[in-house]
């Protein structure tokens, strides 16, 4: 949500800030501002609603506006709607203090009210208006300097929040706060950048610092010193971004999500590569007959997870949202099937509003693409505080996900920057499959045999899933002939109904089709009452023992008027007697379905955006890291 990049150094700011803000535009926004300093402290701001193009335009590039240190901001709307006012940066009175800010602060009436007493006066409708006027209040009422104005401020604020303000007496320097909300620095010679992610300065360096929670920081050119809450200096180690600046581009694709369902076999193999390894076993050497064998196996040695560790697991949670919560779900009846450890897939959001039990020997696994998710990152804060060990499913190192668990699992997915994920989701699977391996032959459920067997065949995943994309016109031809439709629903059982409730998220969040998807047996205990003549039903059927199952109710919708789709495994082809369209993907061990399930669906749901001539990348209403509640 939101975007923040800052700029201090020798070079005009304003077009280093468009320029980064604009690296963040997938983040999602309604609105976008910069706000400059020129070198006696007077500031400019821009503000434009719409898209970061007004903004551009309005500044000339930003050629307009003069000045070597500045903020810029992308606001996704939660105070005030969507308009010039509302948008970031705000300013007090005097225009002294000017700030930019991500998230939401739960107490700003309480806090506008005490402000109203002091004398001041507000122009918008944001919680971020009052935050700054209350970092002015401390800073001129008790003339403090900016670092302690920042603290007497964090103290006073309840909520969740990544601050950066320029103050005028300090016309060469920029100052953050941050609490829950993610914001890294990068320092190269004569410059400082601050950003609420990495592409907006990756341009610029690859070594970043990450503010820890409840952190200060002070930028000036070339230099940066951090705070904790008592004004203390603290020490931080730069962190280098592995990936390049090549990875955050579309690189010839129309769009970054079709791109990034591309790269999903590279995405699969590096986050295999990670952790799988090769040893030798048994063979005599004086015995011909006897070779030795090369084994693969599951080495979570960097991870942290020992074999003990895993032995006394006697209990899963794992706790998500969006597509992560529905890796979750896939990975509930593999752990369950492999390692015989009963699993409980909880929703973030539902996770910390509710009293939670938790046995001992349980290990909550939580999985958040950013490692920044708000809902997930209090889910595992709870979880530790009832002394469950965690374990963290992420794409970014550093991210306060990261930082707090116990355990963490990197997934190798790289930057994705299309708010609906694709590659992100496909390394999620892959690393529930090698947790729910491990866990299986460390219990004792499957032999080396068998761990060598599954590991092999899922390395055969990214192989299958290039030979998918290859037929991807087909299932453009068929986006195109229902674009127009208005409902459609997903069904199947097992792991084929999570891999629905995916490919109905995928579905709706760009193509904005109203999609649904439903255990294939709960159809009759109400659903199938919204069946009539057109509907769209998308049978999953890579299940071989719930395939008549399912398609008893594919038949049974078919028969209420619906138009039959069916995605199932080559071999199948009995299915054409029912459905109208089938896709078929290749075969692979039932356990790893979704894996290839996933593509045929991600791609329904690219074309039908596309058909309907929507933004792919930025679909209305979504941002991309959900950091508030």
């Amino acid at each position: 949500m939101c975007g923040i990049v800052g700029y201090v150094g020798p070079e005009a700011a304003a077009p280093i800030l468009l320029e980064g803000l604009a690296k963040l535009e997938y983040r999602g926004y309604d609105s976008a501002g910069i706000a400059v300093r020129d070198g006696e402290g007077d500031v400019t701001i821009v503000k434009a609603k719409g898209r970061l193009k007004v903004l551009a335009e309005k500044t000339d590039e930003g050629r307009a506006v003069r000045g070597n240190v500045g903020i810029g901001h992308t606001r996704w709307a939660t105070h005030g709607e969507p308009s010039e006012i509302n948008a970031h940066p705000h300013h007090s009175d005097a225009n002294d203090v000017v700030g930019v800010h991500n998230g939401i602060i739960e107490n700003y009436q309480e806090l506008k009210e005490k402000l109203i007493r002091h004398g001041y006066t507000f122009y918008s409708q944001t919680d971020t208006e009052v935050l700054v006027k209350l970092v002015d209040y401390y800073y001129k009422k008790y003339k403090m300097g900016p670092i302690d104005a920042l603290a007497k401020t964090m103290v006073r604020v309840r909520g969740s929040y990544a601050l950066v303000c320029m103050f005028k007496d300090f016309p060469g320097e920029i100052f953050a706060a941050r609490k829950d909300s993610p914001m890294i620095i990068g320092v190269t010679d004569g410059a400082a950048y601050i950003a609420s992610d990495v592409p907006a300065i990756l341009k610029y360096t690859r070594n970043v610092y990450y503010i820890g929670n409840l952190e200060m920081a002070r930028l000036s050119e070339g230099k940066t010193e951090f705070y904790n809450l008592d004004g203390d200096q603290v020490k931080k180690e730069l962190v280098e971004i592995k990936w390049d600046a090549e990875a955050a581009e579309k690189g010839g694709f129309e769009h970054f999500m079709m791109k990034e369902i591309h790269e999903q076999p590279k995405a699969i193999r590096d986050t295999i590569a990670s952790v799988v390894r090769e040893r030798t076993e048994g063979g005599d050497a004086s015995d011909p007959e006897k070779p030795e064998k090369i084994r693969k196996y599951v080495d979570f040695s960097e991870i942290g997870l020992t074999p003990e560790d895993i032995a006394g697991v006697n209990g899963i949670v794992i706790v998500a949202c969006g597509s992560a919560y529905h890796t979750g779900m896939v990975a509930q009846y593999v752990i369950e099937d492999l390692a015989g450890i009963p699993v409980r897939v909880e929703l973030a959001s539902e996770f910390r509003y509710r009293k939670i039990l938790m046995a001992p020997g349980t290990l909550v696994v939580v999985i958040s693409q950013s490692g920044e998710t708000a809902d997930t990152l209090e889910a595992l804060r709870i979880s530790k505080s009832l002394g469950a060990k965690t374990l963290a499913i992420v794409n970014v190192v550093g991210s306060s996900i990261a930082r707090e668990a116990d355990y963490v699992f990197y997934t190798m997915a790289g930057p994705e920057i299309s708010v609906a994920t694709t590659k992100a989701y496909s390394a999620q699977l892959i690393a529930n499959y090698l947790l729910a391996i491990e866990l299986a032959y460390v219990r004792g459920t499957i032999s080396a045999e068998k761990m060598d067997a599954m590991l092999t065949e899922m390395q055969t995943l990214p192989g299958k899933i290039e030979e998918i994309l290859k037929d991807k016109e087909r299932i453009q031809w068929f986006a195109a002939k229902f674009s127009n439709i208005q409902d459609a629903f997903f069904i199947g059982r097992g792991i084929d109904y999570a891999i629905g409730l995916e490919g109905s998220l995928k579905m709706k969040e760009i193509s904005y089709i109203h999609s649904e998807a439903y255990a294939a047996g709960e159809l009759k205990h109400g659903t199938i009452s919204l069946i009539e003549s057109g509907t769209l039903v998308i049978g999953l059927q890579t299940q071989s023992s719930l395939f008549e199952k399912t398609l008893s109710n594919m038949v049974e919708v078919k028969s209420r008027g619906a138009y039959l789709m069916s995605l199932t495994t080559f071999g199948n082809y009995s299915v054409e007697d029912a459905a109208q369209f089938t896709v078929y993907v290749p075969k692979t061990d039932e356990h790893f379905a979704a894996s290839l399930a996933v593509v045929p669906l991600q791609l329904l749901g690219y074309y039908l955006s596309v058909s309907r001539g929507l933004d792919v990348d930025n679909p209305r209403n979504l941002a991309k890291s959900v950091t508030v509640e």
